[in-house]
């Protein structure tokens, strides 16, 4: 923990999901998407960084091998208890930094610590996606791009290069009326389990995207402080 004051008591945890991300992206992509941007946030930021959660709701991919879930019960129960064992050590805010779309848990989670008058807070929100998309010059539509597309392929691109197989350069997948998803899960929409258009990926975009969020993070660093 860095800092002085009360902007030492925020904790920032990273929360990923274990699926699959296509032919060439690791199962752990929302997981080291999620540590990446809390780890840039931890850098210019007085906060407290904590391991991530690498499991969490992926049943809309269950039919590829390789993709492990959490029920939503079981991830909300994770995170309440993690809020609470940290508000005894002292450390009263809460910012879960989620990299994977299908957590829709984590806004209840949310809500339901506000209305209870816990500090915590939910980030990126998609508006912070979409300026971090155009600072960075992502083509993609935060629509378009759902799944192993532009944006979590470059950013894999500048922070872990080495983990990329080859093929996402060849891998572009269009699929925006996606209205029967949680029904029907990811399969009904890809065989190859990518939806966006990976191929516009650079290294350069990715180091872009973290910069983006870095700097929309200071709105809820301010919010999160303001009665210090």
């Amino acid at each position: 923990m860095r800092g002085a004051g009360v902007s030492q008591q925020i904790a920032v945890l990273p929360v990923g999901s274990f699926e699959q991300h296509g032919p060439y992206l690791p199962l752990a992509t929302d997981t080291l998407v999620a540590c990446a941007v809390a780890r840039e946030i931890a850098g210019a930021y007085p906060v407290h960084l904590l391991p991530p959660v690498p499991i969490s709701c992926s049943h809309e991919h269950a039919a590829w091998p390789g993709t492990v879930s959490l029920s939503a019960v079981t991830l909300h129960a994770v995170i309440r208890d993690i809020a609470d064992s940290l508000r005894r050590s002292g450390v009263d805010t809460l910012v879960l930094v989620n990299g994977h779309g299908g957590n829709y848990v984590l806004g209840n989670a949310v809500q339901e610590a506000s209305a209870r008058g816990e500090r915590m807070a939910l980030y990126p929100a998609p508006e912070d996606w979409e300026t971090a998309r155009e600072r960075a010059g992502v083509v993609t539509s935060l629509l378009t791009d759902m799944h192993a597309g532009e944006i979590e392929a470059s950013i894999l691109l500048h922070t872990h290069p080495e983990l990329l197989r080859p093929g996402y350069e060849t891998s572009d997948h269009v699929a925006d009326d996606r209205r029967h998803l949680l029904t029907l899960g990811m399969s009904a929409y890809t065989d190859s389990g990518v939806i966006g258009r990976p191929s516009l990926a650079s290294a350069e975009k990715g180091k872009q995207l973290l910069a983006s969020l870095v700097d929309s993070f200071g709105t809820y660093f301010s919010l999160l402080t303001s009665d210090a």
